[in-house]
């Protein structure tokens, strides 16, 4: 990775000692068409522009004929069920992948945060802050050198105009990226996104995943680019680094185009929705948050219900009379004694009149075949039987810990999982959920007692999701993780986690929500007497989340689950475990506590 001359920022930056020249007064703001956008007053960056997007892979077409505007101060939540092209569409918008057709106007130095860490893991964190911070750093050093020339430069000198108008065009970028403020808001960025103790020699191969995602998006918010594509951003973080990014995108004069399944986030962000599932007239735009989108388009698939139902009516009346008139004048009918009297007088003009309807009614069931809307696909629906399955009676809870510890990573003074448990974990970034999880697992050892019922059943949803060999195709990786008896029996169509069509496709080109759904349909197959899933809600489409939450409120079983995922925990109603970062215990807290 480059880095410029500038010292390194191997401790924490502190505020640049340049101050910013007495700049032209800037422009005013382009005006936003929502109420939800807080531009800072900064020069319009130009629109990212998509039309007519075709990408085409494994032989299917994952976007067909999409197009998007996003204007400066717009921000646009793309959703829809898993595979449907969300990332396709943000890789493509960002220049990754080339569309079979179809173009892109993108704005120069747009950034793209991809759901996996870009940045090499020998790359230390200066190194990763280095870049970030180069664009802003090269504007102040050429601002210098054209400041420079232009005070030894008379203004009736003939390049004079030339060299002033190069200054005004980097002071304005210059403003636009806060180059002057830049160092502090790196300082800023990590402490809100939860990296503000780490040492900047550490390498990103020694952070966690989560750790390397938030730098990623922190450097992008450093950079402040003239346009954002982001890819699930709030996978990673916990409330305190959400509500940070919610403030650093709503400032942000630029488009934003982002993928997530975080329900809250979509709400307190976007001004626009863009839903990529199937739909009448091809993806529909919503203006609002998720909960204006959920009212919206059960409206909209009601009425393309609606209209489908009315179109297939229509066609089968048109049928109908088509047939019964033809049958009425066919020509070897006899004529019926009513009609004897003056029947060759009239057949000839009856037999013209009759054939009129029939053409008539052919022409307008032409059309209307010609013109009818799609049959509304069927959605997934979530179909599990069960989550998790009754232990057999036994004295005492399924696990129960008391003074546990794992070093660095988890202290705990006591906990009891009962076989009816409903626990939500919550706390911040590094508080210890997902080694809890582990450990209540049996596949982290613990320091203090930990008592599990003997013979229990354990199933457990880790955040990453990998599956080999990526050639083999979905539902032989299902049969082969069950066996094929126990696959057949519970068949991977009927769980309504994945479409049909995807069933043989090779788990390698899956999206990354999609080999989650797979994770989660392994464990719904055999349902085990302890349910634990770690960040369940990430990766999967709204609609999956809202169903998933409501299989996992009743029914048999214990089922403990750890979530950053404001949406859920608001609509949580069992008990609640919040863990405290840098504290040396756990506190149960009630329902909403």
């Amino acid at each position: 990775m480059p880095h410029p001359s500038q010292p390194s920022p191997s401790s924490q930056p502190s505020p640049s000692s340049r101050s910013a020249p007495s700049p032209r007064p800037a422009p005013s703001p382009r005006p936003s068409r929502s109420s939800r956008s807080t531009d800072s007053p900064r020069s319009a960056a130009p629109a990212l522009l998509a039309q007519d997007l075709v990408r085409v892979l494994d032989g299917r077409r994952v976007l067909d004929g999409v197009s998007l505007t996003a204007a400066p101060g717009r921000r646009i939540g793309l959703i829809g069920e898993n595979g449907v092209g969300k990332s396709t569409l943000l890789r493509v918008l960002a220049g990754v992948e080339r569309p079979e057709s179809g173009s892109v106007t993108r704005p120069p130095g747009l950034g793209h945060l991809p759901q996996e860490s870009p940045f090499d893991p020998g790359t230390t964190l200066a190194g990763v802050l280095d870049e970030a911070l180069r664009e802003a750093r090269e504007d102040l050093d050429r601002l210098d050198r054209l400041g420079e020339e232009l005070a030894g430069l008379p203004e009736d000198d003939p390049g004079h105009p030339a060299l002033l108008d190069a200054y005004a065009g980097v002071l304005e970028r210059a403003r636009d990226r806060e180059a002057w403020d830049a160092d502090r808001r790196a300082a800023l960025a990590l402490a809100g996104l939860g990296l503000g103790a780490l040492g900047h020699d550490r390498t990103l191969g020694s952070l966690s995943g989560g750790q390397r995602a938030r730098l990623a998006l922190a450097a992008l918010l450093v950079r402040r680019p003239p346009a954002l594509l982001l890819d699930e951003p709030t996978n990673h973080l916990d409330d305190g680094a959400a509500a940070f990014l919610e403030e650093q995108l709503r400032s942000l004069s630029g488009a934003v185009v982002l993928a997530s399944h975080d329900r809250a986030f979509l709400d307190a962000v976007c001004t626009d929705l863009i839903d990529l599932d199937p739909a009448v007239d091809g993806p529909v735009r919503y203006g609002g948050g998720y909960s204006a989108y959920v009212k919206e388009k059960r409206a909209e698939r009601a009425r393309w219900e609606r209209r489908h139902a009315e179109e297939r009516a229509a066609a089968e009346e048109l049928r109908h009379a088509a047939g019964v008139t033809a049958r009425r004048v066919a020509p070897d009918r006899a004529p019926r004694d009513n009609e004897k009297m003056g029947y060759g007088h009239r057949a000839g003009r009856v037999q013209s009149q009759v054939s009129r309807r029939v053409r008539d009614a052919t022409r307008r069931l032409a059309e209307l075949e010609r013109t009818a809307v799609a049959t509304p696909p069927q959605p997934l629906r979530f179909a599990a039987p069960a989550a998790a399955v009754t232990a057999p009676d036994g004295p005492g809870p399924l696990v129960a810990l008391r003074d546990v510890r794992v070093p660095g990573r988890l202290a705990l003074p006591g906990l009891e999982v009962s076989a009816t448990e409903r626990l939500l974990v919550t706390g911040g970034n590094g508080a210890g959920k997902s080694t809890l999880l582990a450990v209540l697992a049996g596949r982290l050892p613990a320091e203090g007692e930990v008592r599990r019922r003997p013979a229990l059943s354990v199933g457990l949803l880790t955040q990453d999701t990998v599956f080999a060999p990526a050639g083999r195709t979905v539902r032989d990786t299902y049969a082969r993780e069950l066996g094929p008896e126990r696959a057949e029996r519970v068949p991977l169509a009927g769980l309504g986690l994945l479409a049909v069509a995807d069933l043989d496709r090779p788990v390698g080109r899956l999206s990354v929500g999609q080999r989650r759904r797979l994770a989660l349909a392994l464990l719904m197959a055999r349902p085990p007497e302890l349910l634990l899933l770690d960040e369940p809600t990430n990766h999967l489409s709204p609609r999956l989340c809202d169903e998933l939450e409501e299989a996992l409120g009743g029914g048999p079983g214990a089922i403990v689950l750890a979530s950053h995922d404001r949406w859920l925990r608001r609509r949580w109603q069992g008990r609640e475990l919040r863990l405290d970062t840098g504290r040396d215990e756990g506190r149960a807290a009630t329902p909403g506590a």
